[in-house]
């Protein structure tokens, strides 16, 4: 009879330490994708603002020298990404190629004149950044116009702005149920041991000594329950981008490894603070109560 009731205990403990892992392991796995999301919603956004472009359009009449020179000038300013020198006749081919059409012949001249293509690094791609690039190339003697379409630089920055204040409290809210389920799902599995915890405390077992046990398995717990989440956040990134090959090119690794090492400190804080505080609580239970809690 006895080894049959150490069976079920047994197999009731195996039971309550899978569903602590299992929960902690969804969670953690949520928390991760939403990371995934912001991550990539970060490349994707500083992908938007790097091909926002500016067109500085020179004098038909400037020297190949005066170009070179501010090209290069453009090249090494900190905010610039790349530039493009387009002569007029390669901007008139593109042109005739884009309209089907032959306007210079029609025209019996071509009207465009030379221009460097500018792209701005994401960080410089704001209005303010470049109303102050513009004002600053306008004073080149070589510098006919500086031409960008300054609604969609706001558009773009706008919708970043309120885009990634929305991530943010999202992620918040998330992170607070998180660590609300962790914790609810860790006290469950102290609550099936506390009369084993107060057994320890009555024969004279500090509380340090009580508390060090559960602790280590619940960052055990939440060691093997990361491990898991990140697995299946590798199987995820690996299955979207089999159906979606565009998401390899906004991949980092740094950023990755980064977010992982993010998952294993949520799983090992959330569940080391969890455990810390339900075992505490029964600690300090008295022993008339034990069967109400």
């Amino acid at each position: 009879m006895a080894r049959k009731e150490e069976i079920i205990v047994g197999r009731r403990l195996k039971t309550s330490y899978i569903s602590t892992v299992v929960s902690i392991t969804l969670v953690l796995f949520v928390l991760g994708l939403l990371g995934l999301v912001i991550m990539h919603a970060h490349k994707i956004s500083d992908h938007v603002k790097e091909n926002i472009g500016i067109s500085v359009i020179l004098h038909e009449n400037a020297s190949a020298a005066d170009i070179s020179h501010l090209q290069k000038t453009l090249d090494i300013m900190p905010g610039v990404n790349s530039t493009e020198f387009i002569s007029g006749e390669q901007a008139a081919r593109q042109l005739v190629a884009d309209l089907g059409e032959d306007f210079v012949a029609f025209l019996g001249y071509n009207p465009l004149n030379p221009i460097i293509e500018v792209r701005f690094k994401a960080g410089y791609a704001n209005a303010d950044s470049l109303a102050v690039f513009e004002a600053g190339l306008l004073k080149n003697r070589v510098v006919r116009e500086v031409d960008y379409q300054k609604d969609l630089v706001h558009l773009v920055n706008e919708n970043v702005r309120k885009i990634s204040l929305v991530l943010l409290m999202f992620s918040s809210l998330l992170m607070v149920i998180a660590f609300a389920l962790i914790n609810n799902t860790i006290r469950l599995s102290v609550f099936s041991k506390r009369f084993l915890i107060k057994s320890m405390q009555l024969v004279g077992a500090t509380q340090g000594f009580i508390r060090q046990p559960f602790v280590i398995k619940g960052i055990i717990q939440g060691i093997i329950g990361a491990t898991l989440a990140i697995a299946l956040l590798i199987f995820s990134l690996y299955t979207a981008q089999k159906h979606i090959p565009e998401l390899v090119a906004f991949q980092d690794v740094k950023m990755l490894f980064s977010l992982f090492l993010l998952v294993i400190f949520l799983g090992i804080v959330i569940s080391w603070i969890s455990t810390h505080f339900a075992v505490k609580k029964y600690l300090k239970i008295k022993t008339d109560n034990l069967y109400f809690y």
